[in-house]
């Protein structure tokens, strides 16, 4: 026997034991939920309504609330620069239809689960046990990345290396981290230097292709003549 169900603006063909994902409905896992709109009855003998079948509805388990893949909705105006570009995941709500129900029968009320009997709470140590010295876990020593210094920064105030172009306040306070706080340290910098640099932040050829060392050249004879 199966039925044919309206929800949401949509119409389904269900039969007990069947799952279905449907426009949202309101509830919680496991509430059993009623479809009265019955389009038809099929089977030995179907049942067509005008528009519904009297009596009939259809009783299922939710499963499951969830929401479906994300659709890209894309709005263009021509020649008036416009473009809105949003995303959207339908709600949707997935049942488990338990049983096809006629002449006004209600459905079945699912029997309760038995509540778990609560765990006894632990009792409060007078003392916490010292962990052995064993089970400490041993200190990472950090990479370079994370600020083991490459050089020796020298003493005095830091110049400003966010003047260097590409170079960031998140950039800067990782090459203060390596030891690089001058400009005279970046213009003196050697092939060997900019390849250790270069390991060390993952810059993949940053400081030659931003011509660096040019540019920190300038700025400490700028900061000279000042």
């Amino acid at each position: 026997m199966f039925a044919v169900i309206k929800t949401g603006g949509k119409q389904y063909r269900v039969a007990a034991g069947e799952t279905l994902e449907v426009e949202k409905l309101p509830g919680e896992p496991g509430e059993t939920v009623t479809f009265p709109d019955v389009l038809m009855l099929g089977g030995e003998a179907p049942n067509v309504g005008a528009p519904l079948v009297a009596g009939a509805s259809v009783a299922a388990e939710i499963v499951e609330q969830g929401r479906g893949d994300k659709v890209i909705v894309f709005k263009k105006r021509r020649r008036k620069n416009s473009r809105r570009k949003n995303g959207h995941r339908q709600l949707f709500t997935l049942v488990r239809v338990t049983e096809i129900l006629t002449d006004g029968k209600a459905p079945t009320k699912a029997k309760a689960k038995p509540k778990a009997e609560p765990k006894p709470k632990a009792t409060p140590k007078a003392e916490a046990e010292p962990k052995p010295a064993a089970e400490t876990a041993p200190e990472k020593t950090p990479p370079a990345s994370e600020g083991t210094p490459l050089f020796q920064a020298p003493e005095g105030q830091a110049d400003d290396l966010k003047k260097i172009s590409g170079v960031g306040p998140a950039l800067e306070k990782k090459l203060n981290g390596l030891g690089v706080t001058r400009f005279a340290q970046i213009a003196a910098f050697t092939a060997e230097d900019i390849k250790r640099v270069d390991d060390a932040l993952s810059f993949k050829g940053r400081i030659e292709r931003d011509d660096w060392v040019s540019q920190a050249k300038a700025l400490a004879e700028a900061a000279k003549e000042d």
